[in-house]
């Protein structure tokens, strides 16, 4: 039988539904890229946010529906049925099977059982997966779950206390991985800096880089969810002297006001926070910054706002996102006094992403005419155009180059790219030859 997936919400995600496609594949099942041809299909959820749930039930619904045709068997894995299997068995009876997180080591156990296949208690394993995102990077995941217990956060109630992989299996995956010709890892985790206190009672992000930067042919190096209060000198040190670690910090500092840092449980003050951004800047001058922000957390005041649009605005981040507080079952800020209109946070996002995308338009203007090395991805459909990347773009978050198209090179090749033209978050160039 032919199998389908849609993995839903983020990069962590992505590497689960990869191990499973591997097991699938493993056992000779035929993989297929369009859902609509296949007998079995498997959806990886996201149940982080209120929109992310509602994509979640989204797709279960509309694929549900073509149970009637060829869709032989539905299967539903992620955070989503974690949080609600019982409501979700309930109310989507279409579904075959559904497999929460915590049920993971029986995964394959399960879905043998619904195929009434023998079982031979295969395991999720990085060995076997298999990589979706292209030829040339792949997300390299270090740990699973949260300590941090924001009041806003479910991922510890979804997922678990903050669990770091053994460092070798770590390396073991990342040096496979580069034999199959990746040349871009993105290190992820829930909070990179935070990996190896678990295991090793000391955090080894900084180690674990330096030794992953020993590995041949191994061309660019980016870890993300970088909690501000746990980058150390070493770190900075260890980013600002590679040549092969992208000089790109991700800063997930969600507000800048005190009190509201407070009351979401952050370890981070304002004013640690606007000492990290300058030194950041002045010790790596090329570096990006990206952070996320929330608006609308509860209790959040008009003056509180115009902070924070005063720090964005002063600040400057390359690369900045903004989401409407949501509050989520299970979370003490969930439980507040003084939740915000749905009207006035929706404002206020606009407000902040529309101040980002004139930041981002003039910054952007800043590189024209200079030269940056870009990876080459994909091609227009008009074939005009490469799409490309430099160092200063994550994969599917950030902006692109658009490369005039020279028949002398292709995709998944690095090439130098003199920018001639830019917009509010992506830019235009030509080759250099």
């Amino acid at each position: 039988m032919k199998v389908g997936f849609i993995s839903l919400g983020c990069s962590k995600n992505l590497v689960v539904t990869e191990e499973i496609i591997g097991l699938f594949k493993q056992h000779g099942y035929e993989i297929v890229d369009d859902a609509l041809e296949a007998d079995i299909l498997l959806i990886n959820t996201c149940g982080f946010i209120e929109s992310a749930k509602d994509e979640g039930i989204k797709t279960i619904l509309e694929f549900a529906e073509y149970k009637k045709n060829k869709l032989k068997y539905l299967i539903v894995t992620g955070c989503l049925v974690q949080r609600y299997e019982k409501e979700l068995t309930k109310e989507i009876p279409e579904v075959d099977l559904f497999i929460s997180i915590q049920d993971y080591d029986k995964l394959w156990d399960k879905i043998s059982t619904l195929l009434d296949k023998n079982s031979d208690n295969e395991q999720l394993s990085y060995k076997n997966r298999v990589l979706t995102t292209g030829d040339t990077m792949a997300y390299l995941k270090i740990a699973e779950g949260c300590s941090n217990y924001c009041t806003y956060c479910a991922i510890p109630y979804i997922q678990g206390k903050y669990t770091s992989r053994a460092y070798e299996d770590i390396l073991d995956e990342a040096n496979r991985l580069v034999k199959k010709g990746i040349k871009e890892l993105v290190v992820i985790a829930q909070d990179t800096t935070k990996y190896g206190i678990d295991l090793y009672g000391k955090p080894r992000l900084a180690e674990l880089l330096k030794d992953l930067e020993k590995i041949d042919d191994l061309k660019w190096i980016r870890f993300l969810y970088s909690y501000p209060e746990s980058i150390d000198d070493e770190l900075i040190k260890v980013v600002k002297n590679s040549h092969k670690i992208c000089h790109y910090f991700d800063l997930p500092i969600q507000h800048i006001a005190d009190e509201i840092l407070k009351k979401m449980n952050r370890k981070s003050d304002g004013f640690s926070i606007k000492k990290l951004i300058a030194k950041l800047r002045t010790e790596i001058p090329d570096v990006i910054l990206r952070t996320t922000l929330i608006v609308g957390f509860p209790g959040e005041t008009e003056e509180q706002f115009q902070e924070l649009c005063d720090f964005v605005k002063e600040s400057k981040f390359d690369r900045l996102g903004a989401f409407a507080y949501s509050a989520e079952d299970g979370t003490p800020a969930a439980k507040f006094n003084n939740q915000v209109p749905l009207k006035i946070k929706t404002i206020r996002k606009n407000t902040i992403m529309a101040l980002q995308q004139n930041i981002s338009k003039d910054l952007l203007k800043s590189k024209k005419d200079k030269i940056y090395e870009c990876l080459i991805e994909n091609i227009t459909d008009d074939g005009k155009y490469f799409i490309g990347r430099t160092y200063m773009d994550v994969p599917s978050e950030d902006g692109v180059v658009y490369i005039k198209y020279n028949p002398d090179y292709m995709i998944n090749e690095f090439v130098n790219v003199r920018i001639y033209k830019t917009y509010e978050y992506d830019l235009m160039g030509e080759i250099i030859e």
